[in-house]
């Protein structure tokens, strides 16, 4: 398959990834705010979805393995597997005897729920919101603003994909991470948030958010989708009670994820 490309790239190369080739760039574009946002414009007609990525993909994950993942019925065994293992530190954990000087982890009550309560509901689509393209702009200017670690490593990918969501399940990711799940967390995320992915930055995957929620019935909701994400920066690395951690998502524009 020969990738139609757009014009006006910086020097890249095609690569084979399973049963797509992918476009990427020799080196982090000069250029990338501006190239970004054109790239996103023109994906509708390319069908070719912005990647950052820091290397050679991994390789794919069959899209029919995303398809097939009952996001409900993952997320509800989920939980009630995390529940179960987690309820002894929650309700009332005996403080281990710790060296002098060292402060406690701060005590998790966990989810205020007892069930799978189900998801978060979607945020209706505004006139006042940014689109998904210019929450994710948004973003890539903060990350390049802020320095972000490893950013500058990162490659420009073209993936031939509907998504983003779609798009890093055909590049695979080099984490620990349950990749059907976690693909089919994105796509339901970009529907009811207008969220997307923008790649992996380090060891880290990031996504744009155009349309957070913001009452904390829902962010509580929400931050359990991310704990069943099974990442490991999310409530525990650092060490973060559930309920700050929901707190912070409210009207959080940039997520990001990690696996061991």
């Amino acid at each position: 398959m020969t990738l139609a490309l757009p014009e006006g790239l910086p020097p890249g190369r095609c690569l084979p990834c399973g049963p797509v080739q992918v476009w990427a760039s020799d080196e982090f574009p000069d250029d990338i705010e501006e190239l970004w946002l054109r790239l996103l414009g023109e994906q509708d007609t390319t069908g070719l979805v912005p990647l950052l990525w820091p290397g050679t993909p991994k390789g794919p994950s069959p899209l029919q393995r995303v398809d097939a993942t009952s996001l409900e019925d993952v997320l509800a065994a989920g939980f009630a597997e995390y529940r179960r293992s987690r309820l002894p530190l929650w309700t009332g954990p005996t403080p281990a005897a710790l060296p002098e000087g060292v402060e406690p982890w701060p005590h998790d009550p966990g989810p205020p729920f007892d069930r799978w309560p189900g998801l978060a509901q979607p945020m209706p689509v505004t006139s006042a919101d940014p689109t998904p393209q210019e929450a994710s702009a948004r973003t890539l200017a903060r990350l390049i603003d802020e320095g972000w670690f490893g950013l500058d490593g990162c490659r420009l990918l073209l993936v031939p994909a509907a998504r983003s969501s779609d798009a890093v399940a055909l590049l695979g990711l080099d984490m620990d991470a349950p990749l059907p799940l976690v693909c089919a967390l994105l796509r339901s995320w970009e529907e009811r948030y207008g969220a997307r992915a923008m790649g992996v930055i380090g060891r880290e995957l990031h996504v744009s958010v155009a349309r957070p929620p913001v009452e904390a019935s829902q962010t509580e909701l929400l931050a359990l989708e991310h704990v069943l994400s099974t990442a490991d920066n999310i409530v525990d690395d650092p060490p973060t009670p559930f309920p700050e951690y929901a707190a912070r998502l409210a009207g959080r524009t940039h997520w990001w994820f990690w696996w061991d």
